[in-house]
């Protein structure tokens, strides 16, 4: 099964941002979780009418969820702050996960779920990994790691042949990401894609 490339957002907007978005995109990137933890709703939908509207079904959104519809979005994303999924709600959803335990008890609910953090956190400081490998790899060995369960946390071109061999179904990324100047972005992405694609 083809591992799933998932951009993450940075956590704060910055100029030339739907620019670059828009060419990761153009590049083939299949997945963008939009994450602006505290954003106002109109800020995140001034961002999303700067991306062409072809490209809002590969969208999933953390919060604000209302801009799911009225943008035409791939989905959302619950997680500790947006822990509920709203009323008659029947799109496409995934979860942030912290443990394993929460994986096995809400990976079948979902399209798929991300655990972190797997590697030590690039983004955040301090915010280090809280698995050893011998128990990701007893997890991939006992069917609690498969194709719906998306590594996060310290993703990088150094690491994610490892995500595969875990049995993960997918890495995102984030400050690996974004943590370069623009003019590299698009470049270390599509290494990215290469990386994931030989695995």
């Amino acid at each position: 099964m083809k591992m799933k490339l998932v951009v993450i957002t940075a956590p704060v907007f910055f100029s030339g941002e739907p620019e670059i978005i828009t060419m990761l995109f153009k590049d083939g990137l299949e997945y963008l979780h939009l994450r602006k933890p505290g954003a106002p709703q109109d800020a995140e939908e001034k961002l999303l009418e700067r991306i062409p509207p072809e490209f809002h079904d590969r969208i999933v959104i953390h919060e604000n969820f209302c801009l799911y519809e009225r943008q035409g979005l791939k989905g959302i994303h619950l997680n500790s702050r947006n822990p509920h999924m709203p009323e008659g709600y029947a799109g496409h959803a995934s979860r942030s996960c912290h443990s394993l335990d929460e994986v096995a008890a809400c990976r079948n609910q979902y399209d798929y779920v991300f655990l972190s953090p797997v590697f030590d956190s690039i983004s955040k400081k301090g915010y280090n990994s809280a698995f050893r490998p011998e128990e990701l790899l007893h997890a991939r060995q006992s069917g609690g790691i498969g194709d719906n369960v998306i590594a996060l946390g310290g993703i990088s071109s150094a690491n994610i042949g490892l995500v595969r061999k875990l049995g993960f179904g997918g890495a995102a990324v984030l400050g690996d990401i974004w943590n370069r100047k623009a003019d590299e972005i698009a470049e270390h992405f599509n290494e990215l894609k290469r990386l994931i694609q030989t695995f």
